[in-house]
């Protein structure tokens, strides 16, 4: 690798934008740079799927690219909703991907990635319509764990986790409706922060209402502190909007979080699996909380428990999918059929078009009563509950395998492994994954911490604590 690809290579992107303002490089520089580590390290991982490069030595070069707090920091997107004009965008969808259909806007989060001054230079892989917690779609193939190719590296941004894990680019897109942002930032050993329902809009196109938030995953706290500051706030027509920040969040980062009372879960709430590297992960975390002033004790809520919270957040899961097969259908002009879904998204299909309106208005509802359940814990009087983010370490890549003669197979093994996560996007809370444990083998482990309603600015602090005490961003991958 020359020398300014290694260089910048483990740079954050709050220091490779300081090189850009302080006159050191120049944008160009910097994507050449990421260029050059992408085409290294990509065709062993398959993180980027679409690579911009040519675009975006255009954007890089432009003498008006906006002075936003990340001006030429080199980016990337994930492949899924988020329009971006002149470029493709596939879901993970084979279909899609062979329609080449051109965008003809941005979204408004990407508008404001453009605005931030970073410079776009592809997508990253996702499953097909974001469905799994791993990246293996039919369309672009499987995307590799750096720390053990072949495991999965979480999903569904797990390319998002694998470029910025390797250093590709310091920071990248992402998105949650279910732990896409925390549980790939488990397993490829990242920050990642799902931030509340109506931080940051989702519009025009998406449903406000659903279970996605978007974001990015990073490897340092002051990084994803400073992306939500330059994408956050409501869209035109939002009914959904988070309350504004008191200050900058990253005035945040190193800010005094006070003495907290922290709930610990360090078994699985509704007595299921939990691996012992994960649970050996949340108890390390908790003692180096207490040895960090906070009160930590065994306290969850209750509703946790539910043992029929599974089958209300499918219910809303499977309509959000069949809503997708609906949009695709639309974009090809035709109804979509089996053949243009991969079998498990197909079976979410089919389930949703079982459920009557009354059915999933009855599971709206109990969505809605399990929000408030939820929340109420933390109007309780506690600050911060830690759990596991993950139920295991990262499993193999073939236990996610589609089989058409058992298509639910990897929905079942994927809620064994994504526990922990969905419950805050039901409740829409704000809900953190950092990178504190390692397994004997070397693999990631995070751990989640969940603040109130719209407290961002409590999980940056204890995060950025968390980072001083227990510093990550120096332990890398071994792929080269």
């Amino acid at each position: 690798m020359t020398g300014l690809a290694e260089q910048t290579r483990w740079l954050d992107a709050t220091a490779q934008a300081a090189l850009v303002a302080n006159g050191e490089v120049t944008a160009g520089e910097l994507l050449e740079a990421a260029v050059e580590r992408i085409e290294r390290s990509n065709p062993a991982l398959n993180a980027v799927v679409m690579q911009w490069f040519d675009h975006a030595r255009s954007m890089a070069a432009d003498p008006n690219l906006p002075d936003g707090p990340f001006r030429g920091v080199p980016f990337l997107l994930k492949d899924l909703y988020t329009s971006f004009a002149g470029q493709t965008l596939s879901n993970g969808n084979v279909a899609l991907k062979k329609a080449r259909k051109i965008g003809t806007a941005d979204t408004t989060l990407v508008a404001r990635f453009k605005a931030a001054g970073l410079v776009i230079a592809g997508r990253t892989n996702t499953p097909e319509l974001g469905s799994l917690p791993t990246t293996q779609p039919l369309a672009w193939g499987a995307t590799r764990n750096p720390w053990a190719p072949d495991r999965t590296p979480g999903g569904s941004s797990g390319g998002a986790a694998v470029a910025v894990a390797v250093g590709m680019v310091p920071f990248a897109n992402a998105s949650d409706g279910g732990g896409s942002i925390r549980i790939p930032a488990s397993c490829c050993g990242l920050v990642g922060l799902k931030p509340s329902q109506g931080r940051i809009t989702v519009g025009p196109v998406r449903a406000e209402v659903g279970l996605g938030v978007e974001l990015g995953l990073s490897r340092t706290v002051r990084d994803t502190a400073g992306l939500l500051d330059a994408v956050r706030g409501p869209g035109i027509g939002d009914t959904v909007i988070a309350p504004p920040p008191l200050r900058p969040y990253v005035e945040e980062v190193g800010a005094d979080p006070g003495r907290l009372r922290i709930g610990l879960l360090d078994v699985h709430p509704r007595g299921e699996f939990l691996h012992e590297d994960c649970r050996a992960a949340v108890r390390a975390a908790a003692a180096l909380l207490e040895g960090l002033g906070h009160t930590v004790e065994p306290a969850w809520p209750t509703c946790l428990a539910d043992a029929t919270l599974p089958r209300k957040f499918m219910a809303q899961w499977a309509t959000q999918m069949a809503m997708a097969a609906r949009d695709i259908g639309e974009t090809l002009g035709r109804e979509v059929t089996a053949d243009d879904l991969e079998p498990v998204n197909w079976a979410l299909v089919e389930q949703a078009r079982r459920l009557t309106a009354v059915d999933y208005a009855v599971a709206q509802a109990a969505g809605w009563a399990f929000r408030r359940a939820l929340q109420q814990w933390w109007a309780d009087g506690w600050d911060l509950l830690l759990t596991p983010t993950v139920a295991e370490p990262p499993p193999p890549l073939t236990e996610f395998d589609n089989d058409p003669a058992h298509p639910t197979a990897p929905q079942r093994r994927a809620g064994r492994f994504a526990a922990f996560t969905p419950p805050f996007n039901m409740s829409g809370q704000p809900a953190i994954s950092l990178p504190l444990h390692r397994t004997a083998e070397g693999l990631p482990i995070g751990v989640q911490l969940a603040a109130a309603y719209g407290r961002e600015d409590v999980l940056i602090r204890v995060a950025s604590q968390l980072e001083s005490a227990h510093p990550w961003s120096s332990v890398h991958p071994p792929i080269p």
